[in-house]
């Protein structure tokens, strides 16, 4: 009895030891993954400090900077004596970042509604039927995807231009919206949905329209949403077309209105930047849950 209930506690001891083992392996990872979350972090904490620093000391921190003169900047994670002066001088006085500002609202808003027009009804057609050359027309639509913009800017000018669109943020737009990466990531969403289930529906009588509205959206937003928060993190920041296709200052987006100040406006640049970053930040939080979904649709089912 005693050799098989000090078996017993033996066996309970070594329990609690894997147990024990395994919780510290589990603060082990915890720990190495805050690290890397917090030297992401630093430039964002640099973004704050520096937009309530006053001129006088954003030139103190920055003369290796400003003057060329070498060295490290000497950066204070706190101001000796903080001011709201820059976003005061951004929000009050500077009209020019609120028509970008709501350039970059209005294009955004029109890709991501035209993407879900477009790119939703296409990728349902992937997902939910069978016609001839599918698979080939869906690796030619990743193939297109993987295709960066330099490689394809030259044949969208000329397309633009004989449309007579150039100058015109429909420049921007258009070929935006016939984008084939939301029709990827939207396929994989759907392509989770049984066909058992769609062909059961249609057995029943539902028309191909009922069963994208009943099942197609509902089972595949994940995908959907996963699409328009990675469209907005990338056409919130576009910088390349608009640069490529408008000539007009007024015209542009709102990432394009940081590269115009100067080093001498750097309290300026900071609060822009920060006020730049909250529209990208907030959508991410909201759409965090559907986009991982969403990536996990794409990498599995696509």
């Amino acid at each position: 009895m005693r050799f098989g209930h000090y078996t017993v506690g033996g066996g309970r001891v070594s329990e609690n030891i894997r147990k024990i083992g395994a919780g510290f392996r589990v603060h082990i990872t915890e720990a190495a993954l805050l690290l890397p979350a917090l030297l992401a972090g630093i430039p964002i904490l640099i973004l704050i400090t520096g937009s309530v620093m006053g001129r006088g000391e954003l030139a103190a921190c920055l003369r290796p900077v400003l003057n060329d003169s070498g060295g490290y900047i000497d950066w204070k994670l706190m101001p000796d004596y903080p001011t709201f002066e820059n976003y005061k001088r951004l929000l009050l006085e500077t009209p020019q970042f609120f028509v970008l500002f709501w350039n970059s609202m209005g294009m955004t808003a029109a890709i991501l509604l035209g993407q879900l027009v477009i790119g939703v009804p296409a990728a349902w057609a992937f997902a939910a039927y069978e016609f001839p050359f599918r698979k080939g027309i869906l690796t030619v639509y990743i193939v297109l995807m993987l295709l960066p913009f330099q490689v394809t800017m030259l044949s969208s000018y000329l397309v633009l231009d004989g449309l007579g669109l150039m100058n015109t943020q429909k420049a921007v737009v258009l070929p935006a919206v016939f984008s084939t990466f939301p029709v990827f990531v939207c396929y994989g969403g759907f392509s989770g949905i049984p066909q058992e289930m769609l062909d059961s529906a249609r057995m029943d009588g539902a028309g191909e329209l009922l069963i994208f509205m009943r099942f197609g959206l509902p089972l595949g937003k994940g995908g959907i949403l996963s699409a328009l928060v990675l469209g907005f993190l990338e056409y919130w920041n576009l910088m390349e077309q608009p640069l490529a296709f408008l000539e007009d200052k007024a015209l542009w987006p709102l990432s394009l209105y940081l590269p115009e100040i100067g080093w001498q406006q750097a309290g300026y640049a900071f609060a822009a930047s920060l006020i730049t970053l909250v529209p990208a930040v907030f959508v991410f939080l909201s759409g965090q849950d559907y986009l991982e979904k969403g990536i996990v649709y794409a990498g599995l089912k696509g």
